[in-house]
Formats: structure tokens, C-alpha cells, sequence
């Protein structure tokens, strides 16, 4: 007899889970009480017409192969829908850290040598630095902040390379970021073969790079969907065979749901774990959708100089990218200070930013079209966090980027806990 698994949660982990399950022979139902799928990387509603934003401007990397994998299952091009272009950490003047193509060691060791505007103390320094982590596998002491790892490094290298790959990648500040889970990072974007370090910008809405395609598909493979549906209750069967999940009942669960969402289900089921979830600490993101007709940025992904009445520490070119001309990202990660502040105080900020940083004529008309605040965007990924475990009890797991796992939260971290539901 074909099992069945609920899945509550239709964010990348969800859908991911989702696709395995079906791909295993399973029944499956999922669950997600937004109106739409996508979690914490989604399209905003928008009416027919309207322009079609995100809740934030997400990019992955080459070495994400399972994410692009998933993509493709549910019939997505990756090379349609996503930039592909090699690592390059530029300024708003087009200055900075290029990687030419080849092996990312090669590339990365070339690229640092190109920065001609650095002394050669400074890119001695850094090049040390990096054959050093490599020589230990990149790995440190496990209670070190990623600015304790690189403390002997350069002012201008911190602030130029380390400080905007700890926040792009672990969305905490280096002064409070796990260096194990940074090196983690820098390990599979210079170890995992040619490619692997490549930037990749979507240059299609979040929606259509997987929640939308993912429903469709789940859709024509006999899956039940629960959209805009909240799960109230979860319960053990009386029989011992299984779950609940509103009266409803399942061989397995997968509470693929945030972490908040998922203590809430699991206080009374397993209450240790439940805690464990609780406890999380949070970064918020926020994204500024920039308005400027006739502008562009010095290249479709440029890095800003972070500072106080500066709160963007990235900004992306929408019509460079193939989507709307006039269009620009500003995105502020670690943005907890200027959430304290307020909106109306950020959003100044960082309209006045982005003026000083666009090229063209139309630079000084810039408007600020939106300004979306994703509170929980990721956990705080400090030295020492503890994640909760996949498995809470028999017939009942968690997936998200928020599970035990060698990842921040990232689409591929959500992605690989997902399909590890269905091992």
C-alpha cells in the first residue's frame, strides 16, 4: 500500500521535500498558510499588469548543484532564469575583486594579484591568509567570529572582500559570524570544480524559479495542495501508525514550516526539541526597489561602501540583469540597526544612497518604489548554534535551512534538507 506524507510548508525545503516524496512513490499533501509558495524567498502579490517584485534580492552560487538539480526536475532552466558570471566583488566605480574563469583556487589566487589599487602588503596578506585556511582544511577554532579569523588581515581587505562575503553569505556581521560556517562556504565555492565560486543572479521573479514551476508539477503528479491553509494540530495516531495533522491522517510528517511554526506544532510532541527551535536569534533583510529611469549601476551586482547614513551593503541592476530597465535592488542584510530605526529612517538613507551611487542622467530623479522588510530572513549564524535535529520522532522530521546542517541559510541548505526528508 502507497504511504502517505503531509508536508507542512511550501518554502524551498518544502517543495523540495515535496518533489522527493512524489518521486518515491508517496502520497503526498502540502500544506503552506500564505496565499503563495516560496517561504522566505518568494514573489510579492501583485496584480495582473502590475510589476512583479521579491521579498529580497537572492542570488546562489555555482557550487549550489542540488538547488539547480531541483530546478531542473520541475522543468526550469537554470541558464535561462539565472546571470551565471564569475565571482567579481566590485564597487560602485566598477573596482574590485574579478575572478577570471578556471579552477576557483587559480582564479581566486589571479584575482587578488589583479587588485592593482591594493599595496602589495595588502594582497600578500590576504593570499597568506587563503593558502593558510586551505592548508587546514578550512578549519578554526569553532568559537571564533569570522572577524577573530581574519583579525590580522588589512583594514581595507576586511572591508572590501571579508566583510561583504560574511554578510552576503551568512547575513550576520563578521564581528558576530560563525568562521567555521564562513570557511564552510569559501570551501565549496573554491573546491567543488570549475564554476563553483560563479555568482548566480536571477534575472526572472523568485515564483518562477521554483515555487510556481514546483506546484505545477506537483500538480500533475497527484499531489494534493493546501495553499493559503494553516495547520492548527498535529498528533500522534491512537494506533501508533503514524500523525494526525488537522484530523487528517498520514504515515509520516515533514514540517518543512519555520522554525517558530515548527515549535509550535512540536511543544507538546517533543518538547526539548520544540525549545531547541524557539531559541533561534534572527537577522532581518531589507530591499529598497529603486526607481531611475535612464540610470545603471558600474555592473549588474556592485558591493557599497557600508556606513552610518549608507545602510546598503549591495546593489543589482534589474534591466542589466534582462528584467525591468530603471529598476535597482538596494539591500540592506544585517539590517537590525536599521530596522531600531524605523522604515521611514531607512528608506530615506537609502534613497540617498543609491542617488550618489547610480550613473546617468537619471540618477538625481531616483524614487524609492518599495521597501520590503523580511524580519526573520535568516538566523543569526553565530559561533556555537545549536540547530535543531531532522528527526523529532518516528514518522516525524523537519526540513528548512534552519535543521542541523554544514550550511547558513541558504536556498541550498533548504533544498538538501528537503530531499533528505525522503532518504
Amino acid at each position: 500500500m502507497t504511504s502517505s506524507v503531509a508536508i507542512v510548508g511550501a518554502g524551498w525545503a518544502g517543495l523540495a521535500a515535496a518533489v522527493a516524496a512524489v518521486e518515491a512513490g508517496e502520497r503526498v499533501t502540502l500544506f503552506e498558510m500564505a496565499p503563495q509558495a516560496g517561504g522566505r524567498a518568494r514573489s510579492l502579490a501583485a496584480e495582473p499588469g502590475e510589476l512583479r517584485l521579491d521579498n529580497g534580492q537572492h542570488i546562489l552560487i555555482g557550487a549550489y548543484t542540488v538547488t539547480l538539480g531541483l530546478m531542473r526536475r520541475v522543468g526550469v532552466d537554470p541558464d535561462t532564469v539565472l546571470l551565471r558570471t564569475p565571482l567579481a566583488l566590485l564597487d560602485q566605480d566598477g573596482v574590485g575583486l574579478r575572478l577570471p574563469t578556471g579552477h576557483p583556487v587559480i582564479a581566486f589566487t589571479r584575482a587578488v594579484w589583479a587588485m592593482r589599487h591594493w599595496s602589495l602588503r595588502e594582497r600578500l596578506a590576504l593570499s597568506n591568509a587563503a593558502a593558510g585556511w586551505m592548508l587546514r582544511r578550512f578549519r578554526c577554532d569553532p568559537a571564533w567570529t569570522v572577524a577573530q579569523l581574519t583579525a590580522a588581515l588589512p583594514v581595507r581587505v576586511r572591508a572590501e572582500i571579508i566583510d561583504p562575503l560574511c554578510v552576503a553569505a551568512l547575513n550576520t556581521p563578521a564581528e558576530a559570524a560563525s568562521a567555521t560556517v564562513f570557511l564552510r562556504v569559501l570551501h565549496d565555492a573554491l573546491f567543488s570544480g570549475p564554476g563553483a565560486s560563479d555568482l548566480l543572479i536571477p534575472r526572472r521573479p523568485l515564483a518562477e524559479l521554483l515555487p510556481e514551476p514546483a506546484l505545477r508539477w506537483l500538480q500533475q503528479h497527484g499531489a494534493t495542495l493546501r495553499i493559503g491553509q494553516r495547520v492548527q494540530r498535529l498528533a500522534a495516531r491512537a494506533d501508533g501508525a503514524g500523525w494526525t495533522v488537522d484530523d487528517a491522517a498520514f504515515d509520516r510528517v515533514v514540517l518543512a514550516c519555520s522554525a517558530s511554526e515548527a515549535a509550535r506544532l512540536t511543544r507538546d510532541i517533543a518538547p526539548a526539541w520544540s525549545a531547541s527551535a524557539a531559541a533561534f536569534g534572527y537577522e532581518p533583510i531589507v530591499t529598497g526597489y529603486v526607481q531611475a529611469a535612464n540610470a545603471r549601476l558600474a555592473a549588474p551586482m556592485v558591493a557599497l561602501a557600508e556606513g552610518p547614513q549608507a545602510p546598503a551593503q549591495f546593489a543589482f541592476d534589474h534591466g542589466a540583469l534582462g528584467m525591468t530597465p530603471g529598476l535597482f535592488a538596494f539591500v540592506v542584510s544585517g539590517a537590525a540597526p536599521w530596522v531600531a530605526q524605523g522604515m521611514e529612517a531607512t528608506g530615506a538613507a537609502l534613497l540617498a544612497q543609491a542617488r550618489s551611487v547610480l550613473r546617468g542622467e537619471g540618477s538625481a530623479d531616483a524614487t524609492l518604489l518599495k521597501l520590503v522588510a523580511e524580519k526573520r530572513a535568516t538566523f543569526r549564524c553565530a559561533p556555537g548554534l545549536r540547530r535543531p535535529v531532522a528527526q523529532i520522532a518516528a514518522g516525524l522530521s523537519a526540513a528548512g535551512d534552519h535543521v542541523d546542517g554544514p550550511y547558513p541559510a541558504t536556498l541550498e541548505g533548504a533544498v538538501r534538507s528537503g530531499l533528505a526528508t525522503s532518504r
